[in-house]
């Protein structure tokens, strides 16, 4: 019990999790195009796990120590693209970058957390870019939208969680739970029917096994289900492709 209270800590509630999660469904898609590289696997993580604390320690005592880890981070990741890939590389790592901090930015008068029914498809937006975009040689039109539908039907569950304490206009306030689960429904269909047109049989089939779990787990959201059962169980829907596709190499 002791071990699982440390892990949720430190792992789930540090943003670990989220970041290995993101970066698990980046090697799905560089395993489908064939591009596999460890360097391009640490780059996404680092970049995810840098962000996700940025966002969430930035009102903390801790933020300056932050900015500092964030900054080597960022020379990390900068050695890393100059080492192992190219400035038009580095020009994408900087964009995905930017509208990170666009997106939950305090010393910005207005950012796109605070714009209503925005930060959804904004999420699934940036994390579209990192899948489609930065980890590919060519911008590929399928990997975007199976992202950016995805993750924003992924976004909404957290939005339902969180109704009660957001302050600015969410969907489930705007439409009600019920309508936002549908909506999120749909999303993870289309991104499921687009990931059969586009991504090879293997990889098509474990992203349809996995939309049938997101379908039950978005069904049983509700804004009183424990934290765990978003920051661990729907966040899994974003590493479970990579697990699918890496448990039907075994079986073959």
């Amino acid at each position: 019990m002791q071990f699982l209270n440390l892990a949720k800590k430190y792992i789930i509630d540090g943003q670990i999790y989220v970041s290995l999660m993101g970066t698990a469904l980046a090697v799905f898609f560089m395993l489908e195009q064939n591009i596999f590289r460890w360097p391009t696997v640490l780059l996404i993580f680092i970049t995810y796990f840098s962000g996700y604390l940025y966002t969430k320690y930035q009102k903390h005592r801790l933020f300056p120590k932050i900015l500092v880890f964030n900054l080597l981070c960022g020379i990390i990741s900068a050695v890393l693209i100059f080492q192992n890939h190219n400035e038009i590389r580095l020009v994408k790592w900087l964009v995905i970058v930017l509208l990170g901090l666009m997106y939950n930015s305090t010393f910005l008068e207005i950012y796109i957390r605070k714009v209503p029914l925005l930060k959804v498809f904004y999420v699934g937006f940036t994390w579209a870019l990192v899948n489609s975009w930065l980890i590919l040689p060519e911008f590929h039109l399928g990997i975007f939208f199976v992202t950016l539908l995805f993750i924003t039907a992924l976004v909404l569950p957290f939005d339902i969680r969180d109704m009660h304490e957001d302050k600015v206009i969410t969907f489930p306030k705007l439409i009600g739970v019920q309508r936002t689960k549908v909506m999120a429904y749909w999303l993870v269909l289309v991104a499921a029917i687009i990931s059969v047109l586009y991504l090879k049989t293997a990889f098509a089939m474990a992203f349809l096994l996995n939309s049938v779990i997101t379908f039950f787990l978005i069904y049983f959201s509700t804004n009183s289900s424990r934290n765990t059962y978003f920051t661990f169980w729907i966040e899994s829907c974003t590493g479970l492709p990579l697990l699918f596709y890496i448990a039907y190499l075994y079986i073959q």
